[in-house]
């Protein structure tokens, strides 16, 4: 380590730092940094000492700056023996050269360096993580370092543009499934972000680290970025997962989504998860299975609003509050008499601006847009196209409406044929 007027240190200039006792005897030389994770997650939990002995960890506050650019044990009894079972990221070891996951970036990064900061003055010097180096200046100090001397090489890489993820924004990926349950890393921020741009870094990911992210997700969210992946990746991403642990997952997708996925599959691993999955979801997706994949039935959902012709405003209200479905899916409310024939439709913009008793017969479309269950994709997207639709509802040969295609799925069909 050096003497500088900066608080900040790479982690490449502090490894093989010596490290000394109160009298200036040679204990060993800096190793790597242990740092917490979970709730204490970036706290240095203790430095990793190499001596003759072997491997010892030293709490961090423990060891204090010298001006002499050296470490200095606080205590000669503050060496322990290294016990590689705590919850804790060896940044060396575990981070460096890894890729993660920046969550603030929504994007797959390579950790090429780890900026460290001392906290406070004197006697109470701590050591944090500050942020994770992605970019030249980390490759740098790492290319050049043992070629240059020390102070050098630090002097010339903060020359470099710094293109630093702060520790807050990053998502480590561990893919030995020891570590990673040792080390209890969660991903709660991938949570977070939208379906589209957790498939992005899933899809960006070698198979093992992906692997690692995908099965630290809650069912919901692995259905949700499941959705917007290509389906060969689909299929990647379940073939380590048991049958039940899939139709975990398969029941919180858009049955449509559901069905296409499970058609995919080899039939008997197919039959296997619907054999798992709850009677009303399998039902659903077994009836859309019998489709042709390649007609608007195919490509549709059942999830919709839908209530008598007779229905109010309020009734219609309350018909959505009770929806099971993604909410961002629903643009209308359809109106079915008693064989489910569909009537009606009222946009939602219409909804909230009608009194509560107002009937919804009274603000439904003059006339109602549907295509049959088994027109063809193209002509499907023709519709789409002319008469600028978010979504189209599905009905069978008697004009009972079994479902409705949404935008979002002609467009992945167009661009299937792209």
């Amino acid at each position: 380590m050096l003497p500088r007027t900066s608080t900040r240190v790479s982690l490449t200039a502090l490894l093989g730092t010596p490290v000394t006792d109160a009298q200036g005897h040679l204990r060993g030389r800096l190793k790597d940094i242990a740092v917490a994770t979970g709730a204490e997650a970036g706290k240095v939990a203790g430095l990793v000492l190499k001596t003759r002995s072997g491997l010892f960890l030293v709490p961090s506050d423990q060891i204090m700056e010298t001006p002499a650019g050296t470490l200095e044990l606080r205590s000669a009894n503050a060496m322990l023996p290294l016990d590689d079972e705590g919850n804790t990221l060896h940044l060396q070891r575990d981070l460096v050269d890894r890729q993660i996951i920046d969550v603030h970036g929504r994007k797959v990064v390579r950790a090429n360096d780890v900026d460290l900061e001392w906290l406070g003055q004197g006697s109470a010097h701590l050591l944090r993580v500050a942020e994770v180096e992605v970019g030249l200046r980390g490759a740098f100090r790492r290319v050049f370092k043992g070629l240059l001397p020390r102070a050098k090489l630090e002097n010339l890489s903060r020359r470099l543009p710094a293109h630093g993820i702060p520790w807050r924004f990053v998502d480590v990926i561990e893919v030995d499934p020891a570590r990673r349950v040792k080390l209890s890393i969660e991903h709660e921020r991938l949570a977070e972000m939208h379906p589209a741009e957790l498939a992005d870094i899933l899809e960006d990911l070698p198979p093992a680290e992906r692997e690692a992210v995908f099965t630290s997700l809650d069912e919901e969210v692995a259905a949700e970025a499941l959705e917007e992946v290509d389906p060969k990746l689909q299929k990647s991403l379940l073939e380590k997962l048991d049958e039940e642990k899939i139709a975990d997952i398969v029941e919180e997708m858009d049955p449509g989504a559901a069905a296409d996925l499970l058609a995919e599959l080899p039939e008997e691993q197919s039959d296997a998860i619907l054999e798992e999955m709850e009677p009303e979801e399998r039902q659903e997706v077994e009836e859309l299975l019998e489709f042709d994949e390649k007609s608007a039935a195919g490509c549709m959902t059942t999830e919709f609003v839908a209530v008598s012709v007779q229905a109010t405003v309020a009734q219609a209200v309350q018909a959505l509050r009770g929806f099971d479905g993604d909410p961002e899916n629903v643009t209308q409310v359809y109106l079915l008499d008693e064989k489910r024939v569909l009537s009606g439709a009222v946009s939602l913009s219409r909804l909230v601006m009608a009194l509560p008793d107002t009937r919804l017969a009274v603000l439904t479309e003059p006339r109602v847009l549907s295509c049959p269950a088994d027109l063809g994709q193209d002509e499907l997207a023709e519709m789409f196209d002319k008469y600028n639709l978010q979504a189209l509802p599905v009905v069978d040969g008697q004009g009972r409406m079994v479902g409705v295609v949404k935008a979002d799925q002609v467009i992945s069909f167009l661009r299937e044929k792209i």
